[in-house]
């Protein structure tokens, strides 16, 4: 396989695991603790938004909402999260998939929360890391956490895609293990060595 190739179907699956893993976690943390979900649909009517050239919005919640927010934020969501593999695999060089470790993935994860607390959080109204929101002390923590989990899903994500290159390498050599039998003139040689001995 192409190495770009291999490396971008890396990103799309380790990107995919890892939000993944962070929305599990955001299940569960609201299950548990009833700290509510991120609303995607938000993050999409910001974006849609950008296409009549705002970018910046008092109160995200107040704006007008657009028909197909909710699917354009949580494409974003994901998005995002592939390009954030991506960018672990540029960091880190094509050796990391061979054996992935944690340490790299989570600081990574714990980096992108600048994303949020410098971009996203100040252009849908909430200020810079969510100094405007109604608890601006436990806001930044909660992202941070999340996004650090996030770290955890990428971590993951690498070991799942080592596994899927590993048995995808081995069913490859097998199939060209079998290929080689099945060819006349291998099956030849290997009668004649078999008549020979």
């Amino acid at each position: 396989m192409n190495p770009l190739t291999a490396c971008f179907l890396s990103a799309l699956i380790i990107g995919m695991i890892a939000t993944l893993v962070m929305d599990i976690w955001g299940a569960l943390r609201q299950r548990a603790f009833a700290i509510a979900a991120p609303n995607y649909g938000l993050v999409g009517r910001w974006i849609l938004h950008m296409r009549h050239g705002q970018f910046r919005h008092d109160a995200i919640s107040r704006s007008a909402p657009i028909a197909g927010e909710t699917l354009v934020g949580w494409l974003a969501h994901y998005l995002i999260g592939i390009a954030f593999a991506g960018l672990l695999l540029v960091v880190a060089g094509p050796g990391w998939i061979g054996h992935p470790t944690a340490g790299l993935p989570i600081l990574i994860g714990l980096a992108t929360v600048a994303a949020p607390f410098l971009l996203m959080q100040p252009g849908m109204g909430a200020g810079i890391a969510a100094s405007r929101t109604p608890a601006p002390n436990k806001a930044p923590l909660q992202s941070l956490l999340n996004h650090g989990v996030f770290g955890l899903g990428l971590y993951i994500g690498g070991w799942i895609t080592h596994v899927i290159r590993y048995y995808q390498g081995a069913v490859n050599h097998q199939w060209r293990a079998i290929i080689h039998i099945s060819d006349p003139t291998c099956l030849l040689h290997s009668s004649i060595a078999f008549f020979i001995f």
